[in-house]
């Protein structure tokens, strides 16, 4: 029998928890062959950390990918998260037409947060990383990421349901099947923080919140779209997916609350068990 296979293209950061450090152990520990595609490598994120190291891995990406199609491999999901340059979109481009058949191409456009792009990145970036949205099946921006990519205003939240759907559906129109927009909290309901969705092939909205825990980490939204894209790989509705993914996210927050040693990244390796468990209940 097929294994449920996902290439997984980031960076590594070899300390920190955040990127192929989480996709690959997470993804893995669902039951999906992890292949992981390096874009570059560093000592550790570059989140609170300073003298940190970085190598390039830009010109391997291409090599890596022809191998494998030399060799025949099939991908039920092709997930991006961080991609530092144009050059490295454009290598995701490609590599989504050699191994895209068949496979959900699932984008996380990791660029921006809290109305600022982030270091080294420009509007010009953001919108080379909307054409690369625009081929894939899922996107899941943030709210600043989403508005880069459109050229609109950043406001800041709480927001209102109609406004988030009226974003998302205009980051469909840039082409994905389904755009969720993750981090959502509404001004009806402040207490709880989740993710709404729009299924452009349907026309339908789908949500789910749980707690908005008053503390921040840093590589909790790669936990998240490695939980969530491991789901869908794994063939489980779009609807299931976001709501493990959210509840698991939370689980890690929960079990990493308190632990000052860990402010760089959650401890979602004491959290492995909750989410196995979890994926028997559908």
């Amino acid at each position: 029998m097929f294994q449920t296979r996902v290439m997984s293209i980031q960076d590594i950061s070899c300390f920190g928890k955040c990127s192929l450090t989480v996709a690959l152990p997470i993804m893995s520990a669902m039951g999906a062959e992890t292949c992981i595609v390096p874009t570059a490598i560093l000592s550790t994120h570059t989140g609170g950390f300073t003298g940190f190291t970085y190598r390039d891995l830009t010109e391997d990406i291409p090599k890596i990918a022809d191998h494998w199609e030399s060799i025949g491999l099939k991908f039920n999901a092709i997930s991006t998260g961080y991609l530092g340059s144009f050059e490295q979109i454009a290598i995701v481009k490609d590599i989504f037409e050699k191994f895209g058949d068949g496979a959900i191409k699932f984008v996380d456009p990791v660029m921006a947060d809290n109305g600022k792009l982030y270091t080294g990145f420009t509007p010009e970036f953001a919108r080379e990383m909307a054409k690369l949205c625009a081929q894939a099946d899922i996107i899941v921006p943030n709210m600043t990421e989403a508005c880069f990519m459109l050229g609109m205003e950043y406001k800041e939240g709480p927001y209102s349901e109609e406004y988030i759907k009226d974003i998302l559906k205009k980051l469909s129109d840039l082409g994905a099947s389904v755009a969720a927009m993750t981090g959502v909290v509404l001004d009806s309901a402040p207490d709880r923080q989740g993710v709404i969705a729009y299924d452009k092939s349907k026309d339908e909205f789908c949500s789910y919140y749980n707690e908005n825990l008053p503390v921040k980490f840093h590589g909790t939204g790669d936990v998240f779209a490695s939980t969530m894209c491991g789901a869908l790989a794994l063939g489980r509705s779009l609807e299931y997916s976001i709501r493990v993914a959210v509840d698991y996210t939370v689980e890690c927050i929960k079990k990493s609350i308190g632990d000052d040693e860990h402010k760089y990244g959650v401890r979602f390796e004491e959290c492995i068990g909750y989410l196995t468990e979890y994926l028997k209940g559908e």
